[in-house]
């Protein structure tokens, strides 16, 4: 079963590598999607895959790059089409 799930992550997630990292890991467990900065300081990613690839990349996503600091996460379910591949969309 495919789910999507759209986060918001705040804390200290810009300037550490995060939306590399994110690329990263979620080529790694298969996962479509994107991730993007926001300009106040947040990241934003939609991730769409398997329910237990989509499970570990929002755990993952709670720790983050080793010089990120994850305060907390919004995750919202969606039913927006994501296209094949992950990537790194420009800042909001």
């Amino acid at each position: 079963m495919t789910r999507s799930v759209r986060l918001h992550i705040h804390g200290r997630v810009q300037g550490v590598w995060y939306r590399g990292w994110a690329v990263a890991k979620a080529e790694e467990l298969g996962l479509s999607g994107w991730v993007r900065n926001h300009r106040d300081g947040s990241v934003e990613a939609l991730i769409s895959g398997p329910e237990p690839a989509v499970k570990a990349m929002v755990e993952r996503c709670h720790r983050g790059p080793s010089a990120a600091r994850v305060d907390h996460i919004v995750e919202v379910p969606v039913s927006e089409p994501v296209g094949p591949g992950f990537r790194q969309l420009p800042t909001l």
